[in-house]
């Protein structure tokens, strides 16, 4: 019996049939090629027949989806606001930031807004100019919403974790303006709708002149004349361009970009950036781009009606940074903090006594406090400068949270490292001056005194605070370990090893 080419039933029948054939004298076989189409024809076949199933069952699913897009856009549309009544807001309560008590307001955010409006024609092209390189390059070409930043924004946040903007100044006067501060996908629909209606509705200058005239710019500031009477004490017509990219600046993130706060040095970077952008774009030369850079700001004397400023400024910019700037100055909410005002008072007294008395011996103007407990972590007094409110010492900078020199606080961390090698509080080290240097740049540390100690035990050198046998230490430890051990207890400014 001959082997059949296939082992299904139809190479068994096509076996089958050229048995028939032989018996009955017929000379053609059927091949296994020949098997081979006959079996794909009946595949097909029995796709055939399940096709129609297949599709009625991927109309099904296609009408549902398109019946919940459908509900789902009724419903979203169904609340919107009428895009001609944009004046319309809900009423804004303040948010009021307490002490541990719960019975002091160290700082009341916003209370009633502060709107001034405009005429597009009464602002400097400067500000129209910084506000739409930095926000919403394509203004006048789009129709109120950009699919293709939507996309680029949702592939940021997927693959990579970070939230890049992908609204128009159109969508961002509408979230500001008519929408609430809510983070949701259907608050997001209703933005781009309602985005669309405003553009039919209203010419783009007209949208530019809402936009100018509503959006924040901290705390209860809203509009750019506002903001310019806030910020530098002039009207709006007066401002220049460097003041202008400042004020461009701020809507992203008031909070965290303000001047009295203590990341001034962020708000001078994006400053420099709107104006680049500027630049690129082709509203200004590169001589005002560099003029613009080099110009020293004046901002106006921030109101002092507020306890512990740099522990308020603290408080809030970590409140915005999760809730967002909108929904704490407008919110209501109620803060209860960690401060004691006792201790804060006791504090802020010896900050003033102190730094006097630095700057005769040292010329060192500015001094910090922080006082935190140690059983529970929470912080009892933030004293972040000499005065919050003198701008000849960068008073509104918080120098608490700014990174400084480390100075002798890193010696333990350098002996501990020594203590996981195998060393001991009783180890000895020689306290005489050292050239370190392995160039022809001599590197000979001193003791604060100039004094030399001879051999001393680790204990003794942590005790007087040693500089000497503290960098022989480091050498012995080895500068990586103590930072991978510095980095294991908390430390995060020292990640650029070199």
């Amino acid at each position: 019996m001959p082997i059949p080419f296939f082992s299904n039933k139809y190479s068994d029948r096509s076996w089958r049939e050229n048995k028939h054939h032989r018996e009955h004298g017929f000379s053609n076989r059927v091949s296994g090629k020949e098997a081979l189409y006959h079996h794909k024809r009946h595949l097909f076949s029995l796709f055939k027949s399940q096709a129609k199933w297949i599709g009625l069952g991927i109309g099904i699913i296609v009408l549902i989806f398109v019946i919940w897009g459908l509900s789902f856009m009724a419903k979203i549309t169904k609340d919107l606001p009428n895009p001609n009544q944009l004046i319309q807001r809900e009423i804004p309560q303040t948010t009021k930031i307490y002490d541990r008590e719960g019975k002091t307001v160290l700082y009341e955010v916003a209370g009633a807004e502060k709107r001034t409006l405009v005429q597009l024609s009464e602002i400097p092209d400067e500000v129209k100019w910084a506000a739409i390189a930095i926000e919403d390059k394509d203004f006048y070409k789009h129709g109120g919403f950009s699919p293709f930043a939507i996309f680029r924004s949702v592939v940021k946040y997927v693959l990579f974790g970070q939230k890049a903007g992908g609204s128009t100044l159109t969508q961002q006067f509408v979230k500001n303006a008519v929408l609430t501060p809510e983070r949701t996908f259907a608050r997001k629909v209703k933005e781009i709708i309602l985005a669309q209606k405003i553009e039919k509705s209203f010419s783009k200058d007209e949208i530019l002149q809402m936009y100018l005239n509503e959006i924040p710019y901290g705390s209860n500031i809203y509009g750019v004349e506002a903001a310019s009477q806030f910020y530098f004490g002039k009207t709006i017509k007066e401002i220049n361009l460097p003041e202008a990219a400042i004020l461009a600046a701020l809507p992203q993130a008031p909070s965290r970009y303000s001047p009295y706060g203590p990341n001034k040095d962020l708000l001078i970077g994006r400053q420099h950036y709107i104006l680049e952008q500027m630049y690129k774009q082709g509203y200004i030369s590169e001589a005002k781009f560099e003029a613009a850079k080099e110009y020293k700001l004046e901002f106006r004397k921030p109101e002092n009606n507020i306890i512990a400023p740099h522990f308020v400024m603290y408080v809030k910019d970590l409140l915005a940074g999760k809730y967002g700037d909108a929904l704490v100055e407008r919110g209501g909410l109620k803060v209860y903090t960690t401060l004691d005002l006792n201790k804060q008072k006791i504090a802020e007294e010896i900050i003033a006594r102190k730094a006097l008395e630095n700057e005769k011996r040292y010329e060192a103007k500015n001094a910090a406090l922080v006082s935190i407990d140690p059983k529970t972590g929470q912080i009892l007094t933030m004293v972040g400068s000499r005065d919050y409110f003198n701008n000849e010492i960068d008073g509104q900078v918080n120098i608490a949270l700014q990174p400084r020199q480390p100075g002798s606080s890193v010696k333990p961390l350098v002996y501990a490292t020594l203590f996981t090698k195998g060393f001991t509080p009783n180890t000895i080290l020689y306290d005489v001056v050292t050239n370190f240097s392995t160039t022809d740049k001599p590197y000979e540390p001193h003791n604060y005194n100039d004094k030399e100690n001879g051999p001393v035990t680790i204990r003794k050198a942590l005790a007087g605070s040693l500089n000497i046998p503290a960098v022989k230490a480091l050498y012995l430890a080895d500068l990586k370990n103590v930072l991978n051990l510095m980095e294991k207890m908390g430390y995060s400014t020292l990640s650029d090893r070199d």
